[in-house]
């Protein structure tokens, strides 16, 4: 499985820690950046995570901010995208079994690394219980189908 893996500089610490998690069970790990603590801005590599999953170069992403909140939102913004900030185990495992989450955005100010790497293993061993959830996970689809077809009117 691959994964893409971004932060911003408030992130960056806990993305670090994610990828070497990740790494040592033997995932292929695609980091997106940011690869310092200088402050930048997460939309940028909330993008970048984001269309790798949404364009199938990786299977899932990973986004770490200071609160997982920003990622979230900018995430969600790339067509295709599920992204679920997620502070605790059952959010994880909920947000892909109900809601077929494809990136998760966590704190690195708010989350321990040990709460961290706990959410991401749920996640990443959680799967999507389809059914009357497929329903509306459906329904998001063609709501972000009808906003890109009002937006390039």
């Amino acid at each position: 499985m691959k994964i893409a893996i971004g932060s911003d500089h408030a992130g960056f610490e806990l993305k670090e820690k994610i990828k070497q998690h990740l790494l040592s069970q033997g995932f292929d790990v695609d980091d997106r950046g940011t690869h310092s603590s200088q402050s930048v801005d997460y939309p940028d590599y909330a993008r970048a995570v984001g269309e790798q999953v949404a364009g199938k170069k990786a299977d899932t992403g990973i986004l770490v901010c200071g609160t997982g909140i920003g990622m979230s939102i900018a995430a969600n913004k790339v067509p295709g995208i599920r992204a679920a900030h997620v502070s605790t185990e059952i959010e994880a495992q909920l947000s892909r079994e109900h809601n077929d989450a494809n990136v998760i955005a966590v704190g690195g100010r708010v989350l321990s690394e040990r709460s961290a790497l706990a959410i991401v293993d749920r996640w990443l061993n959680t799967g999507f219980l389809g059914g009357r959830h497929q329903l509306r996970v459906d329904k998001i689809s063609e709501l972000e189908r009808d906003e890109a077809r009002v937006a390039n009117k």
